[in-house]
């Protein structure tokens, strides 16, 4: 079988980066990006302000406590999806395949191209390609596998490359924290803190067997991970522009209700499949379809995100402006496009540390129960209650009622 060269590629602090391309008062200083008030969150963080112990998802309030003279800035989207789409075509240009995993990130397979330009060397050209371009630092790591490359980008930061030859993974992996390696979330280190575990030359020398009846098939993917063996492929990155859904009616129906509760069910759906699949969308469609058959779309641009209490309240505007008719319906549907990589670290820099939390809770509820799962409240409440908007402040109208 030919050698593989997979290389990792990591903009580093990139939220931080383009900010300081924007303004280079910052450089040097310590950086906190993300919600701005006490309840808002770190989405992004310099070197500097790492070494006073903040790190992202801390809560701000207690991320200004550990470094008072840091400079808050609450950020934009926009300029990191700009600069992420860039640094994209420069490596689509380069590479004959590239997986981009995040706003951030990217894994390319450079195999067979020692043959013409040797990799390390074409991998270096590259990255200095993109310094010189946009300005931006960037890390990368070269090995024969994508779980060794990655963890090498992280031991070359910031600002730099590293290399691992084939038959070094195991000694280069092996004094390493467990947390390293990828996949090993807080829970998961605990555990393995809790069976005596804190460097990977542990788990290297562990039966899969333990690991195994630990963990089950995640312990057996982490013991190989740990000892370096990794055969998962670089999938071609394809960049998906739209996802929707529609609902054809067995019946038309004229029930304002029941269209106002569909829509919200449809688009809390949409919403969790975005931040299941590390998309974010800035454009909004609702399409109605008459029982006559004409059919009437309405749209709107909003700031990239992928958040409920963002998307469900202009649901519900631009159906209130498209149904005007007071004609039966046969269909409805929901359409988020201009879908762009990014995690939910992007919607940061606007919520709190409970929004964020329960986003999670909800969304791992849907993953083990299923899509339908769970249910807002506010969804819940827009069937009942027909016209009521639950994101503009208001009582709902029984609630209302009680209290008078």
């Amino acid at each position: 079988m030919p050698e593989r060269a997979i290389m990792h590629m990591d903009l580093d602090t990139f939220f931080v980066s383009v900010e300081r391309l924007l303004d280079s008062r910052l450089n040097g200083k310590p950086v906190l990006i993300g919600g701005t008030s006490d309840r808002g969150v770190v989405a992004s963080c310099s070197y500097e302000a790492r070494k006073f112990g903040v790190h992202s998802a801390m809560p701000m309030k207690m991320a200004k406590q550990l470094c008072p003279e840091a400079v808050v800035i609450r950020g934009n989207s926009a300029n990191y999806m700009k600069y992420s789409d860039i640094v994209s075509e420069i490596v689509r240009e380069a590479v004959p395949l590239f997986e981009k995993t995040s706003v951030d990130e990217f894994y390319c397979d450079l195999s067979g191209m020692d043959k013409f330009f040797g990799c390390y060397q074409y991998g270096t050209e590259l990255r200095e390609r993109v310094i010189r371009e946009t300005g931006l630092p960037i890390s990368f790591g070269l090995s024969e596998n994508k779980t060794v490359s990655k963890v090498a980008t992280g031991e070359a930061k910031p600002n730099n490359q590293r290399r691992i030859l084939l038959g070094d993974e195991r000694p280069f992996l092996a004094p390493l924290s467990i947390q390293k390696i990828p996949m090993v979330g807080d829970k998961t280190y605990q555990t393995l803190r809790n069976m005596g575990v804190s460097k990977i030359h542990t788990v290297q020398e562990m039966p899969v067997e333990l690991m195994e009846n630990a963990f089950g098939d995640n312990g057996v993917t982490i013991w190989r991970k740990a000892n370096g063996i990794d055969p998962s492929p670089v999938i071609p990155y394809q960049e998906r522009k739209s996802i929707s859904t529609e609902r054809t009616f067995d019946r038309d129906t004229i029930d304002i209700v029941k269209l106002r509760g569909i829509l919200l069910a449809m688009a809390e759906n949409l919403a969790f499949q975005l931040r299941r699949g590390d998309k974010l969308t800035s454009c909004i469609t609702i399409k109605i379809r008459y029982s006559d058959f004409q059919t009437h779309t309405q749209q709107c641009r909003i700031p990239f995100t992928s958040a409920d209490h963002l998307i469900l309240p202009r649901v519900l505007e631009l159906f209130d402006k498209i149904y005007n008719r007071r004609m039966l319906v046969r269909l409805i549907g929901v359409k988020f496009s201009h879908l762009v990589g990014g995690g939910y670290q992007i919607n940061l820099f606007d919520d709190t540390e409970e929004r964020i939390n329960l986003y999670q809770a909800m969304d791992k509820m849907r993953e083990k129960y299923g899509d339908r799962a769970v249910v807002s409240a506010a969804g819940m409440m827009a069937k009942s209650i027909g016209r009521w908007n639950p994101f503009n402040g208001d009582a709902p109208p029984l609630l209302a009622n009680r209290r008078q």
